[in-house]
């Protein structure tokens, strides 16, 4: 039964919403840094870019079956959006690290050089980059798992209220 809604996009938006506020519980539990500013953040477990693009190539599955155009496109958007989230994105976070970890450094050394008395960390804060771009493989597995489950929740809920 193909639903009236735009189920597809529902399904998709539902599971990013999901991906991105469990990313607190989970840091919680795992024993992580655990700020609600995780909700809206990039990186972490489960991966949303992941879970997003599987809720929708499930959900256009489910809708049109595998043989839909629609289906074709949303696998290559994901494999896409999926391998972006491992590689550049991740790469780039990596190399936050460092950078971040380079300006420590070099404030230390002019802290000592010039004994001004202002902490190296509250300089650091202040030129901070963003470390958390990416995803490891395992929270997009996570991601995937989510999307799949988020699809056939939401499919369920709108078949319940007969959307």
């Amino acid at each position: 039964m193909q639903i009236l809604t735009n189920y597809p996009l529902i399904a998709a938006l539902s599971a990013i919403c999901f991906s991105q506020f469990i990313k607190v519980p989970i840091a919680f539990l795992l024993k992580k840094n655990t700020t609600w500013a995780l909700a809206v953040s990039t990186g972490g477990m489960p991966s949303s870019h992941s879970a997003g693009v599987t809720a929708l190539i499930t959900a256009l599955i489910l809708n049109y079956g595998w043989e839909s155009p629609y289906v074709a496109i949303a696998v290559t958007f994901g494999v896409i959006v999926m391998f972006d989230a491992m590689g550049v994105r991740r790469q780039s976070g990596e190399q936050g690290l460092v950078l971040n970890q380079l300006i420590i450094d070099l404030q230390n050394l002019k802290i000592k050089s010039n004994e001004s008395g202002e902490s190296p960390k509250r300089k650091q804060r202040d030129k901070h980059i963003k470390e958390y771009l990416g995803h490891k493989p395992l929270e997009v597995l996570f991601g995937i798992f989510t999307g799949i489950a988020m699809a056939y929740l939401v499919r369920a809920i709108l078949n319940y209220f007969n959307y």
